[in-house]
């Protein structure tokens, strides 16, 4: 059996379990299905005091394009997210350095205003501020594993109330190691020790107390990603059968921006890109969430 992740104190998430469950009941009471959607990478220290970390190369693309999609479909979005990670709607704008500064420009005059190119910022800005002036999108940060989990534990707990209209879109790439925090050195590890050996122990998996105990009733969909195609519909089966979650998104890791393959326990449909969809822009999330839609409802009708 795997080894308890040491939490933060207790007590941490509760003021965002109330958050959410304020938010949340605000929605149902207007028949709003909601969406919990996790996103982007955790992080791992090497030691008390942290100055090194394990991570993992997820920018939280995929969590960030789904929100939007299950936005513009009319559900309420809680974005569990990694810091700095890709966000809804800011993601489609130009990164950090010359391309960002060159999407605005200084118009001449007294008082040097600040355009903008409006064909990368406009359609992002009026999604992102339709989402913020009806109250669709509640954001909530975090960094570290320990965060992650118990945002996690508390969102479920404040969403439970909402059965099955509640959906959990777990794209969150979440690490499988850690080290206790007992175990961690105190200090920065010194490379005059020579090479370093480290321990690490197997982070416990959420989804068993998440459809168990947390959320019993919500439509859950979780993510496997693989290198070997050979094993991924197998590993995916393997988390259904294990878990009795509703569904899997498996996807090769080369592929994952253009194929997925939505698993069920009765089912398993491709999903891909055309070339002429990806010229014209497509993302894959767009087939997902599409497809997800038809098999939430059909969850709340108890017909899968």
């Amino acid at each position: 059996m795997a080894e308890a992740v040491s939490l933060p104190p207790p007590g941490c998430g509760s003021a965002a379990e109330e958050r959410v469950r304020v938010w949340a009941a605000g929605h149902a009471a207007c028949g709003r299905r909601v969406a919990l959607v996790t996103s982007g990478g955790t992080r791992v220290a090497l030691e008390a005091r942290a100055v090194r970390f394990l991570e993992n190369f997820s920018s939280g693309r995929r969590g960030a394009g789904s929100a939007e999609r299950l936005l513009e479909a009319g559900y309420a979005v809680c974005f569990l997210h990694r810091a700095r990670s890709a966000f809804p709607w800011a993601r489609s704008l130009p990164q950090h350095g010359a391309a960002l500064l060159d999407a605005f420009r200084l118009t001449p005059g007294a008082g040097s205003a600040v355009a903008a190119d409006p064909a990368s910022l406009l359609p992002a800005l009026r999604g992102y501020h339709r989402a913020k002036e009806q109250g669709l999108l509640l954001p909530i940060e975090f960094t570290e594993l320990q965060e992650y989990l118990e945002l996690l534990r508390a969102a479920a707990r404040a969403l439970a109330p909402l059965g099955s209209s509640v959906m959990f879109y777990l794209a969150a790439a979440v690490s499988d190691f850690y080290i206790p925090t007992s175990e961690l050195p105190q200090h920065k590890i010194q490379s005059s020790e020579g090479p370093l050996q480290i321990t690490l122990k197997m982070v416990p998996k959420m989804l068993s107390p998440l459809v168990k105990e947390w959320a019993p009733e919500a439509f859950v969909i979780s993510f496997k990603l693989e290198t070997d195609p050979l094993i991924l519909i197998d590993k995916s089966r393997q988390a259904l059968e294990k878990y009795h979650h509703q569904v899997v998104v498996a996807n090769i890791l080369e592929t994952r921006r253009t194929a997925v393959v939505i698993v069920t326990k009765d089912s398993q449909t491709p999903l891909s890109l055309s070339e002429e969809e990806i010229a014209q822009g497509m993302e894959i999330e767009e087939k997902i969430v599409n497809y997800l839609l038809g098999q939430h409802t059909l969850f709340i009708e108890k017909k899968v």
